[in-house]
C-alpha cells in the first residue's frame, strides 16, 4: 500500500483502528510521512506515548473529549479532529480557548456512506469552513471522507466507481472552500477497497486505510486481497465430535472470533459463517468446514458434506480466518507473530483496547 500510494503522489496515513499496536504501526508508517489515524483517544494516547506525533482522530469530536485532546496538544502532538456541524465548531472553539489550545479541524464529508458528514455541494460546508477560520479556537485543516459503502461493492469495477465518487466529493468540497478564500491544505479520502483499486488520486493530498494490514475473508471476497494474504488467524483446538449431528466443537466462540457475519451479505462468493477453518499451518483449508455457530466459548464446526473427522481429531489444532479482522483482533491483548514454513514464533506484539 505504501508503494502504491507513493507511485500516485499522495501521502499515506495508515489507520490504526484495526491493529491498535505500536509494532504494527511502525511497519505501516515505514516509508511514509509518519502520520496515522485512530478511532479512539486511547489509541491516540498510546501511540503518542510510543513516539508518534501526527495523529488524526477519526470520530466526530465532542466537547467532553477536549481535555484529553488538549493534553496531547500540549505534549507537542499534532492531532487533527473532525466534525460536520457548525454548532460543534462553535462549542469546541470556546472550550479550546479555555484550555489554551487551537484545534486543527477537518470537515467530514458524506461521499455516499450516509453515516456522517456534510455534502460537498451543501451550504453547510461553507458555513462550517468560515466558522473554523473565524473562530479563535480552531484552524481549518481540510476536508476528509470515508467511502465505507465500498464494502457493499462486489466487483473491482464497482469499487473503482465508488473510489472516483469519493475522490470527486473531496476535491469538489476543497474547490468550493478555496473559491471563497479559505485554506484547504488537506484533502483526505480512504477505505481499503478504494485505496486498493482507485485509478485517479488527482486533487487529493492524503489517503487513509487500515484493514489492509491484516486482510480478512470479507476483504478477500470483495477483491481487496487474496485469501493467501490474510495475516490474522485465531488458533483453536478441536474439543469434541458430534457424529450424530455431523459437527464438531472448538474452544473458540463468540469471545474469540466475534459475531461478525459480513460474508453472509448478498452477492458474496461464500458465507463462511463465523470463520473459515484452516489447518494448523494456515496454508490449507479444511474443505467445506466453517464455524457455523458460536456460543460464548464454544465454536460449532459444520460441514457441507460428511464431516472430515479424520482430519480433525479431538485435540488437533486449527486456525480460523475471521470475517472481520478489526472485530476479531479486538478480542485480544496481543498478537503472536509466526514466520517461515515451520511457523516459528518470533514475537508477541501487545495491543490496546478501550476508549
Amino acid at each position: 500500500m505504501t508503494s502504491r500510494l507513493e507511485d500516485h503522489g499522495v501521502r499515506f496515513r495508515p489507520h490504526l483502528k484495526t491493529a491498535k499496536s505500536i509494532d504494527v504501526a511502525r511497519i505501516a508508517i515505514a516509508g511514509n510521512f509518519g502520520g496515522v489515524m485512530v478511532s479512539t483517544l486511547k489509541e491516540a494516547e498510546y501511540l503518542a506515548d510510543n513516539g508518534i506525533t501526527d495523529i488524526t482522530y477519526g470520530v466526530t469530536v465532542l466537547p467532553d473529549k477536549l481535555p484529553r485532546i488538549a493534553a496531547l496538544v500540549k505534549r507537542g502532538i499534532k492531532i487533527g479532529v473532525i466534525l460536520d456541524q457548525v454548532d460543534f465548531a462553535r462549542e469546541i472553539s470556546r472550550q479550546a480557548v479555555d484550555l489554551g489550545i487551537v484545534l486543527d479541524v477537518l470537515i467530514e464529508l458524506d461521499s455516499g456512506e450516509k453515516r456522517a458528514g456534510v455534502f460537498a455541494e451543501s451550504p453547510e460546508l461553507l458555513e462550517i469552513g468560515r466558522a473554523l477560520v473565524e473562530l479563535p479556537g480552531t484552524r481549518l485543516e481540510g476536508v476528509l471522507t470515508h467511502a465505507g459503502h465500498s464494502y457493499q461493492c462486489r466487483t473491482i469495477e464497482d469499487i473503482r466507481k465508488v473510489a472516483e465518487e469519493e475522490r470527486m466529493v473531496a476535491v469538489t468540497a476543497a474547490t468550493r472552500l478555496r473559491a471563497i478564500g479559505l485554506p484547504v491544505p488537506v484533502v483526505s479520502v480512504g477505505s481499503t477497497p478504494t485505496a486498493t483499486h482507485g485509478v485517479s488520486f488527482e486533487g487529493l493530498t492524503e489517503v487513509r486505510c487500515g484493514v489492509y494490514m491484516f486482510g480478512d475473508v470479507m476483504q478477500s471476497e470483495i477483491h481487496s486481497c487474496e485469501p493467501r494474504d490474510i495475516a490474522l488467524s485465531v488458533l483453536a483446538t478441536v474439543i469434541g465430535h458430534r457424529p450424530q449431528f455431523n459437527t464438531a466443537l472448538i474452544d473458540a466462540g463468540a469471545l474469540a472470533l466475534s459475531k461478525d457475519r459480513s460474508t453472509a451479505a448478498p452477492g458474496l462468493a461464500e458465507d463462511i459463517g463465523f470463520g473459515m477453518v484452516m489447518d494448523m499451518s494456515c496454508r490449507q483449508r479444511i474443505s467445506g468446514v466453517t464455524v457455523g455457530h458460536v456460543y460464548q466459548e464454544h465454536g460449532l464446526l459444520v460441514s457441507q458434506g460428511p464431516f472430515p473427522y479424520h482430519l480433525l481429531p479431538v485435540g488437533s489444532k486449527v486456525r480460523v480466518l475471521p470475517n472481520h479482522a478489526c472485530m476479531t483482533a479486538a478480542m485480544y491483548d496481543r498478537y503472536h507473530v509466526i514466520v517461515g514454513d515451520d511457523d516459528q514464533h518470533i514475537a508477541s506484539w501487545p495491543r490496546i483496547n478501550g476508549w
